[in-house]
């Protein structure tokens, strides 16, 4: 069985009735841009993968209006979405397999929110996968959730708040996330027909998954959103940049 949002990504993220979510999810946006920014001169082409509804491409062609824009995201409910999303924006391709695209085409690759939902297996695919895209010199840039530490047990008490007793909302997992021992046991489903995916980021570990990214990257960055200066211990996302 294939399981579905029950409301589509906008509502749940871009959307999402809770004002502080709306405003942390336009951040985690910007803060991915900004961090690229000033790394290199203008790429020929970008690829925001994993793109959900599109949300991120809306910016990426307001900064690169001259860039060559692929949109991949391999749910079809979720490829659905950000074509409708950007619908106005003629310039955007949009990409279902991304095995269609010419490896070594892209200066910079965007992956943010993709990781914390993949299974080791998975992981390793996409990184390889991301490295085959980019050019020689390329960067990518990969935004993911803090989930452990203090992050961890306030996510923790407003996901108690919507759903409580569920994996990521019930007081265990919050206790072990919070004093940085993970549950391990993620439960893992699908999102599209062969993809493997964890729904709840609760159990990741953006720690395990910085050693990961220098088997296959150069590390030039480490920033942490919505403001650097408070790092790990108060901010709910951190950004990677990396080169090839």
């Amino acid at each position: 069985m294939i399981p579905v949002y029950a409301m589509n990504y906008a509502e749940i993220t871009f959307r999402a009735k809770n004002p502080v979510k709306r405003w942390l999810q336009q951040q985690r946006l910007i803060s991915a841009i900004k961090l690229y920014g000033g790394s290199m001169r203008t790429p020929e082409a970008i690829c925001d993968f994993g793109a959900g509804n599109g949300e991120l491409c809306k910016l990426l062609t307001e900064n690169y209006p001259n860039t060559k824009l692929i949109c991949y995201e391999p749910a079809p409910h979720l490829l659905m979405e950000a074509r409708q999303n950007l619908s106005v924006f003629a310039k955007v391709e949009f990409c279902e397999n991304i095995n269609n695209v010419t490896r070594g085409t892209f200066g910079v690759v965007f992956c943010l929110e993709v990781f914390e939902h993949l299974p080791p297996t998975e992981t390793v695919n996409v990184l390889e996968t991301i490295f085959d895209l980019l050019k020689p010199g390329g960067k990518i840039v990969i935004g993911i959730p803090v989930e452990i530490g203090f992050p961890a047990f306030y996510k923790g008490v407003f996901r108690m708040l919507n759903r409580y007793g569920a994996f990521d909302a019930n007081l265990k997992n919050i206790a072990l996330s919070t004093f940085r021992h993970p549950p391990k046991n993620r439960p893992i489903n699908y999102i599209a027909p062969g993809f493997r995916y964890h729904f709840e980021h609760m159990g990741f570990d953006y720690r395990n998954f910085e050693e990961i990214i220098i088997n296959y990257f150069k590390l030039q960055k480490k920033s942490f959103s919505p403001s650097a200066k408070f790092g790990s211990w108060l901010m709910p996302e951190v950004y990677f940049l990396a080169e090839k």
